[in-house]
This record gives structure tokens, sequence and C-alpha cells, in this order.
């Protein structure tokens, strides 16, 4: 008996290993090539350099305007995904029959598992003809469209996670807030969402990582154009686009140009490391404040 629960416990060991060396393997792989490039570049012109042309004769290494596009994207999908999924949250939760919110909820999810191919076709097709009739001089690729049909990609990721928190709201909280006369609206918003704040916090920031980190919607429907801008109609490149792109080019392997995809990808993976580390952090913090 013992012995097949020593089994039981290497085996659950090996697969915890395998996502933390997967981890590491990837970091060591972004490191290693990253220095070969800073090796050549200046990490001070690739962080403050406002233009970024590698492939282009007059080479420029700042990544400034991809973060600019990765950021303006993201904020619009954030725009569009906080109130309405909070707003899902607080139905499902507070007004909804529990029959209605089982039935729901799954088919909210569901957005979740739409390729996201699908989603950039969708926003390059149907949502930015429909925006040039009221913005004529809006670009065919666009970062508004791109970041509204984002916004409603990670949708479930706020609705669904921000549900789940106030559903762990003890009862008795919402029991006392009728009790002191409070109406439903109060309760939920009064009572319920900073109750839950710690899993709604951290619901956002998981929809923010989604959104810095998605690729297919902005490849299609954004553009690659490397702008320092933050007009959402006109065109513009993400990091996860420039990797995109010059993976599937003609550069050289081992070149300069090709190693801007690992700059750019240690830069992404900073990001969403700091975003992930923020939601663990939160989430301690407000568990040991209401312990």
């Amino acid at each position: 008996m013992r012995i097949r629960e020593k089994i039981i416990e290497w085996l659950l060991f090996l697969c915890s290993a395998v996502t933390v060396l997967t981890t590491f393997g990837i970091l060591f792989v972004l490191l290693s090539e990253s220095v070969k490039f800073f090796s050549e570049i200046s990490i001070i012109e690739f962080l403050t350099d406002k233009e970024w042309t590698p492939l282009f004769a007059d080479k420029q290494f700042g990544i400034m305007p991809l973060v600019s596009g990765t950021l303006l994207t993201t904020f619009i999908a954030i725009l569009v995904a906080l109130p309405l999924g909070l707003t899902i949250a607080v139905y499902l939760n507070e007004y909804a029959s529990r029959r209605f919110t089982e039935v729901v909820k799954p088919i909210l999810e569901i957005l979740a598992s739409v390729p996201t191919v699908v989603y950039g076709f969708f926003a390059l097709l149907f949502v930015t003809p429909l925006l040039q009739q009221l913005f004529p001089t809006m670009s065919g690729f666009n970062a508004l469209s791109a970041g509204l049909v984002m916004g409603v990609m990670i949708l479930p990721y706020v609705s669904s996670l921000s549900e789940d928190a106030l559903r762990a709201v003890p009862q008795s909280l919402r029991e006392a807030a009728y009790g002191m006369g409070s109406t439903r609206f109060q309760t939920a918003f009064r009572v319920m969402i900073p109750a839950a704040s710690s899993g709604i916090i951290v619901s956002i920031i998981l929809a923010i990582s989604r959104a810095i980190g998605e690729t297919m919607i902005v490849a299609i429907a954004a553009g690659q154009e490397p702008k320092l801008t933050l007009n959402p109609l006109q065109s513009v490149e993400t990091i996860t686009t420039y990797i995109v792109q010059v993976s599937m080019g003609d550069v050289p392997r081992d070149s300069l140009e090709y190693r801007t995809i690992f700059a750019a990808g240690i830069t992404l993976f900073v990001f969403t490391f700091a975003l992930n580390n923020v939601s663990v952090w939160i989430r301690k913090k407000y568990q040991q404040k209401y312990e």
C-alpha cells in the first residue's frame, strides 16, 4: 500500500515539475537570445527610442511603439469587459434565479472557447465597416475594432470569475444588509462587491494578462504598423503581432533582426509576470485582512 502511495506521490511531483521546468525552459530561451540581442543594441535605446523599424534599411530598435499598441488595445478591451462583466456578475448573483444562472453562465463561458482567429475576422469584416460609418477617417486596420472585439473575448474572464467571487461571500453579510434596510442594489454594490473585491480584482488582472498576450485578433484587425500613438482609429502593431510577423517571414535565423522577437518576447514576459505577481499579492493581502 505504501509503495502505491509513493508511486502516486512521485507521479504528482513529476506532473508539477513539468510545469515548472517548462517555465524555466521558456525563460532560459528568452534570456539567452535576449542577451545576444542586447550585446549589440543598447537597452537604453531599446526602452527609449520612439521608432521600431528593425526590418527596414534604416534600422531603429525602440520598443515603445509596440508597447503603446499593446497597451492601447488592452485598455480598450478592459473598458468593454470591466463594466459589462461586472454588471453580468452582479445580475447573475443577485437578481437572476439560480436556474437562469445555471443555464446562462456556461453559455457565456463559450465565448472564451471561440477560436481567436474567428474573433479577428469578425472584427475586420464586421466591426470595422460599422465603425467606419461613424468615423469615416478610420483606417481599415485599427486599434478600436480589435480592442472592442478583444473585450468581448475576455468578457467571460471578468464575469465568470467575479460571479464566483460574489457567490463565495458569506450569506450572512447579505442577510445583515437586508436586515439593516438596504435595497438589493445597495446590498450588491455596497456590501457584496467590496467583500468580493479581492476575487474581482484578480479576475480583472487575469483578463488584462489575457488581453496583453492576445495574438490573432490584433494581428488580423489592428494592422502591422508600429506607431507611437494613442489614437484608436489608426493602425497599430502589438508585441505579439510583431513576433508572428517575423516568425512567419523570411528573416534569417541567428540574425539581429531575428533576435528582436526574443527581446520583444522578454518584454511581454515581464508584463505578464508582473501582473500575475500583483494578482497573487492582492489575493494574499485581502486574505490576511479578512482572517
